[in-house]
């Protein structure tokens, strides 16, 4: 179950890194700029972009790649399944002596409502972490017209 979470959060940290790079503008150097210029324009209006802005690309996929993972989810069953049959042990004596069948019955309840509450903290987290990717890819998005504009008014073409 921790392999599935953590490889969600790595496909979804893989998906951000390539929806970034397929936001970057493709820029033309419409007025015969050496690479050299293009080279030095860009870094410029990088620079630019991000102090108008406010984002930085590389801050961003740092904080994206180091966000925590989602809570460890080892010993739930197991926690699930002992609360549950003790209940249904005690509840199984108090009706006539069913220690036995109590404590299964418990086991098997208890496991259950462990299972659901794991999936609903797993579904949280992943809601969470499309969320920042959202967030996310939308910053970029504004950051890389930002540099765009910049480049097409220092004479670029921009697409």
């Amino acid at each position: 179950m921790q392999r599935i979470v953590r490889l969600s959060i790595g496909l979804a940290i893989s998906s951000l890194a390539i929806a970034a790079a397929a936001q970057q503008p493709i820029i033309y150097p419409a007025r015969g700029q050496s690479p050299e210029r293009q080279r030095t324009d860009t870094a410029e209006c990088q620079a630019w972009a991000q102090q108008t802005t406010g984002v930085n690309p590389v801050a961003l996929a740092q904080q994206m790649a180091s966000s925590p993972p989602p809570p460890s989810q080892q010993g739930h069953l197991f926690r699930g399944a002992a609360g549950g049959a003790l209940f249904g042990t005690l509840i199984g004596g108090a009706a006539g002596g069913h220690w036995g069948e109590g404590a299964g019955i418990g086991a098997l309840v208890g496991t259950m409502g462990s299972g659901m509450r794991m999936r609903r903290e797993q579904q949280q987290a992943a809601m969470e972490q499309g969320s920042m990717q959202q967030q996310a890819s939308s910053q970029l998005s504004t950051y890389n017209r930002a540099v765009g504009a910049c480049m097409t008014g220092r004479g670029y073409t921009v697409e």
